[in-house]
């Protein structure tokens, strides 16, 4: 009995080391090495983990980042130009500064500019709203107003105003990581430059409907007049699918365009003064009476010129005339 058991243990010994031997020859011949930078990326990331830069986590960041020949690809929105530049020390690689991003919300649709035409009593989700059918107003495009933006935002750089039913964005708290984008399901988010000295343009509206069909469902709409197109002196402004879009990499932020929206739709933000709509139309006013003057005087100006060139030809043709008079008269 004493021997069965002593060999049992000496069996079940001699196989395990034989097994463990067997996975420790097998581990070290696929064996996969993995660069240390990535752990040393990894350090300097904010740990957010937001995949606002297109990758599941940090550390996935990480890798990604040590695998690409360079960073043009590859840039962490939460960390911003500060992270990216440790990390480009850590990997000898060059990166270029971007300019700050912050969210902007893409509705002007408050309570008073787009009553309610029903009442949805469902589950509290922008998602579950959008599924079921286009929203408790008249306005197909707008804000659903159950705040998925603020769940999906982690740093509490998104709230719901109770005034207004639309989401406010605290701009020295937002990373534009892209959560918020994400997660509303009309699309009415939108990362842009914050600006210089975080002043801002932006219209505040995505209903893509005719200007009558948009202006009935909300007040504050775009209604695609372009105005504010023919208004812009810097091509910034394009009017497609009757909504006007500002390329805030031509925008001035001479505030014209919206002193000039007759709904209101275009916002400007982080001004350090109030709009004067009355002193930009004087100014407006006054630039497109030069440029009509202007115009008219090239006008005279090319006409007397034609003139003068015309006169020659005409004075060929007189003495032609008086040539042939002359000829007959010989006759």
């Amino acid at each position: 009995m004493t021997s069965t058991i002593i060999w049992t243990v000496a069996v079940i010994t001699v196989l395990g080391l034989v097994l463990a031997l067997v996975l420790y020859l097998v581990a070290q011949k696929f064996k996969v090495e993995e660069d240390p930078r990535i752990d040393e990326v990894e350090k300097v990331m904010p740990g957010a983990n937001c995949g606002g830069c297109g990758f599941a986590g940090c550390r996935a960041f990480a890798e990604a980042a040590v695998k690409a020949p360079n960073l043009d690809k590859n840039y962490c929105p939460v960390g911003g130009n500060d992270t990216m530049a440790k990390v480009a020390a850590i990997l000898g690689y060059e990166v270029k500064a971007k300019a700050p991003m912050v969210a902007v919300v893409r509705c002007n649709g408050t309570c008073e500019a787009r009553p309610r035409v029903n009442d949805y009593d469902g589950f509290a989700s922008c998602v579950v709203k959008s599924t079921l059918y286009t929203g408790d107003t008249g306005c197909a495009f707008g804000c659903l107003g159950c705040g998925d933006c603020v769940s999906a935002c982690q740093f509490g750089a998104l709230s719901m105003d109770p005034a207004t039913g639309l989401p406010v964005v605290d701009q020295d708290k937002c990373t534009a990581c892209g959560s918020c984008v994400k997660a509303c399901p009309k699309l009415i988010i939108e990362l842009r430059p914050k600006g210089p000295r975080g002043m801002r343009e932006f219209v505040s509206c995505v209903n893509k409907d005719k200007g009558p069909v948009a202006k009935k469902a909300c007040t504050n709409a775009c209604i695609g007049c372009g105005i504010c197109a023919k208004t812009c002196t810097h091509d910034a402004i394009t009017v497609e699918n009757n909504i006007a879009y500002i390329d805030p990499a031509k925008c001035k932020l001479c505030r014209e365009c919206e002193a000039m929206c007759p709904t209101g739709a275009i916002h400007g933000i982080g001004f350090p003064k109030p709009l004067d709509k009355d002193a930009i139309k004087e100014r407006i006013k006054i630039r497109q009476q030069k440029a009509k003057e202007a115009a008219a005087l090239a006008t005279d100006a090319s006409a007397v010129a034609n003139k003068k060139a015309d006169a020659p030809a005409e004075a060929s043709v007189a003495d032609a005339a008086a040539k042939v008079k002359e000829d007959k008269k010989d006759e």
